[in-house]
């Protein structure tokens, strides 16, 4: 009966309906990518008002882009990695002629395409002869739905039908995700086809440790001897049902190994879920529990990769970490090696009012940043009377150094983006509007010598950002080359005082293609070796490697 399956898919797709559709590491939702109505309709049922979907398109023509290219400019790089055995997810530019729906991707220049990876997708794309949207089965966060019943039972609201088939998965595989950034495929998750990904270490562990990650994009790594294997991705670690695959996919794998893992490394963050667990395991197991500093563990996930280097500057730049002196950090350069980094540069902190809602809420950091400066800020149909008291008495309010606040701040200030609904929304959008970088249209931004910390005030920043006549991609053009141009000072100015490093670029923000290139490119015409990750994502997805790397540095006499 599967022919008559095969075409009442197809129908149903036609009509605008809502498929889950179960593949190799759990189910997807798909509907037609070319029906706006159909992408509405997703959205609103599973409340994701905006964060990119995929888009999968039919295996056409000698090469298998024929399609995707009607839609799509991939560049060579790009192409290959689409046509992987692996069929990973690869951010491509869209066209001016796309006729994909508008409500795929909203606010961004870049779809998420992949080609079919199963004999399924094969049949069912090629069936409709379309392009479909082909998103995760879950709720936000969490890992992808791998279970029939559980399917119907939690989706029930969502999909107008289910395709199920007889073939059980045991444990739950996401797509994984590929940019192209610097003329080299970065992984920004690993998933399907692409883990466990098992690599060499540059050392020898006498024991073995299990390294259990960050708290967002959360996966874990068990390393022993000269192995290292990192699991596919789990999700963010705030759900019941995340935390029972997390347990789950720790014991698969130290099962499927033989492995019994004597240290226990973790986040230092204590309110971060993995940390808690790795704590309770310990002691109820009797094994050793290594805390480590979440951007220790980014800037070491460097070296592993680049072990040919003993003496570096890492900039550690991303969303929020907790830091050796309890604040929470964020953009960080840290100069040494692991087991021995020194915090040598960063960033003017920001006080913000509001805790962990600064991340969805940009307004909050665009009102810490005037407020600071000595702006009156007043944005459009926003009451922030109480925030400010707030700020001045200095109540519910945290302070942090992490860039990617900066980036949250000149969104609010450029876009008038307030409030975002998925993580890292309005850097992405930002980012999206900057036009070309030039040197030339930085703004200075002066460092302050705090004890030995290289200190970076940003105030210069906020007159600009705030501009009106300066249009919103000269602004978030000049944004970039600001604080690219300032990360080269960085490095100039510890060049002269200590002697010769590489340069690694670690943490999230640096998914950033714009920035990222621009800073290499930078960095390299002044003589720097300058390093990315590889094999392992730069956001923290990279974290339980970066463990691992330092957890060694650690147990070393």
């Amino acid at each position: 009966g599967n022919e008559q399956i095969l075409k009442t898919i197809t129908g149903d797709l036609e009509q605008g309906k809502i498929l889950a559709i179960k593949g190799i590491g759990g189910y997807h939702l798909l509907c037609d990518a070319l029906n706006e109505e159909a992408v509405t309709k997703l959205r609103e049922r599973k409340h994701r008002p905006d964060k990119p979907f995929a888009v999968l398109f039919p295996w056409q023509g000698p090469d298998g882009l024929e399609q995707l290219k009607d839609y799509l400019a991939p560049d060579d790089i790009e192409a290959g990695q689409l046509t992987q055995p692996s069929r990973p997810i690869v951010l491509v530019k869209t066209l001016a002629t796309s006729t994909l729906a508008p409500g795929i991707n909203p606010g961004l220049r870049e779809v998420g395409a992949m080609l079919p990876y199963s004999p399924l997708h094969f049949l069912i794309s090629q069936d409709i002869n379309r392009p479909l949207v082909a998103t995760s089965a879950n709720f936000s966060g969490e890992p992808v739905i791998t279970d029939n019943e559980e399917t119907e039972r939690r989706l029930n609201k969502i999909a107008d039908a289910f395709v199920h088939h007889n073939r059980p998965i045991l444990r739950p595989a996401d797509d994984s995700v590929i940019r192209v950034i610097n003329n080299k495929p970065l992984p920004l998750r690993l998933g399907r086809g692409s883990a466990p990904l098992e690599l060499e270490l540059p050392f020898e562990l006498q024991q073995p440790v299990l390294a259990v990650g960050g708290h967002m994009k959360n996966n874990i790594a068990l390393a022993w001897d000269r192995r290292v294997v990192i699991s596919p991705h789990i999700g963010d670690l705030g759900s019941a049902r995340s935390m029972k695959i997390f347990e789950q996919v720790i014991e698969d794998l130290t099962q499927l190994y033989n492995v019994t893992a004597e240290h226990i490394v973790c986040d230092a963050h204590p309110d971060y879920a993995s940390h808690r667990w790795a704590k309770e395991y310990a002691d109820n197991h009797a094994k050793n529990c290594i805390e480590i500093f979440h951007h220790h563990a980014h800037a070491s996930a460097i070296c592993g990769e680049h072990p040919q280097h003993t003496n570096w500057l890492v900039f550690t730049w991303d969303g929020t970490g907790f830091g050796s002196d309890d604040q929470i950090w964020g953009g960080e350069a840290f100069l040494g090696h692991s087991g021995q980094w020194r915090r040598v540069a960063s960033f003017a902190p920001l006080r913000i009012v509001g805790g962990d809602k600064a991340s969805l809420q940009p307004w909050r950091s665009a009102l810490a940043m005037s407020l600071k400066s000595g702006l009156n800020w007043q944005p459009d149909k926003l009451d922030i009377e109480l925030a400010k008291q707030a700020w001045d008495k200095n109540i519910g309010c945290y302070e942090t150094t992490a860039m990617g606040r900066l980036f949250d701040a000149a969104t609010a200030f450029i876009m008038g983006k307030y409030h975002c609904s998925y993580d890292g929304q309005a850097p992405m959008l930002l980012e999206q509007i900057a036009t070309e970088l030039h040197p030339e249209d930085a703004l200075d931004l002066p460092f302050d010598i705090n004890g030995k910390l290289l200190q970076t005030d940003w105030s210069s920043l906020v007159p600009m950002l705030t501009d009106r006549n300066l249009s919103t991609q000269k602004r978030g053009s000049k944004f970039h080359s600001s604080i690219a141009m300032n990360l080269v000072k960085q490095a100039e100015q510890l060049r002269q005082s200590h002697g010769d490093f590489a340069i690694g670029l670690g943490g999230g923000v640096f998914q950033n293609k714009r920035l990222s290139e621009f800073v290499i490119n930078q960095l390299r015409q002044r003589n720097f070796n300058v390093y990315t990750s590889v094999n392992i994502p730069c956001n923290d997805a990279g974290i339980s490697y970066g463990q691992v790397i330092e957890a060694q540095a650690c147990l070393s006499p």
